[in-house]
C-alpha cells in the first residue's frame, strides 16, 4: 500500500478543517482480499477513531516505513489486534502482535475500484460503475470473529 500525499507525522491539526484529514492510498498485495483487490484506491480519514471490523491503514511494527491495510479486531493490552481478510497471508497481528495507537494512522471509509482497461460498450461500464464506488463497513461476521477471538 503507498499513500498519495502521505503527512510526514500523524498528527492531525485541530485548525486544519477536513481536507487535511482526508487522503488517498492505493493497494499492492492480495492481504485483504476479497474486500480489497491490489490496485484499489483508498479514500481514509486520518486520526479517525478505530471501531472493531474497521478497515485501517497502519504503520508496519517491525518496519516502520512501510504502512499496511488491515482490519481492527479488537483492543488489547498494547494496541489494536489487526488482521488481513486473506487467511493465505499472515503479515497482520498473528505474526507481529497487537499494534500501539501511536501506528494507527488512519481508517479507510470508501474503496474506489479502477476499471480494468478500455470497454467498447456500455453494459460493462455500467456495471463497473455500480460496483466501483463501495463504503467499507464491518462486515456482519466482524462481531462474530471478536467474540469468536475473546472465548478462546
Amino acid at each position: 500500500m503507498r499513500g498519495y500525499g502521505e503527512r510526514r507525522n500523524g498528527a492531525v491539526s485541530g485548525s486544519g478543517g477536513l481536507l487535511k484529514r482526508i487522503g488517498l492510498a492505493r493497494v499492492y498485495n492480495p492481504s485483504m482480499l476479497p474486500t480489497l483487490r491490489p490496485g484499489d484506491r483508498l479514500v481514509l480519514k486520518y486520526g479517525s477513531r478505530v471501531r472493531p471490523g474497521a478497515v485501517v491503514v497502519v504503520r508496519h511494527p517491525l518496519q516502520h516505513d512501510l504502512l499496511i491495510v488491515k482490519r481492527a479486531v479488537e483492543r488489547r493490552a498494547g494496541g489494536w489486534w489487526v488482521i488481513g481478510d486473506n487467511p493465505q497471508v499472515r503479515n497482520d497481528s498473528r505474526e507481529f502482535g497487537p499494534v500501539p495507537d501511536d501506528l494507527m494512522v488512519a481508517r479507510a471509509w470508501v474503496r474506489l475500484r479502477p476499471p480494468r482497461g478500455p470497454q467498447r460498450s456500455l453494459r460493462p461500464v455500467l456495471l463497473w460503475a455500480l460496483s466501483a464506488v463501495r463504503p467499507l463497513v464491518a462486515p456482519p461476521s466482524a462481531a462474530r470473529s471478536v467474540a469468536r477471538l475473546r472465548a478462546r
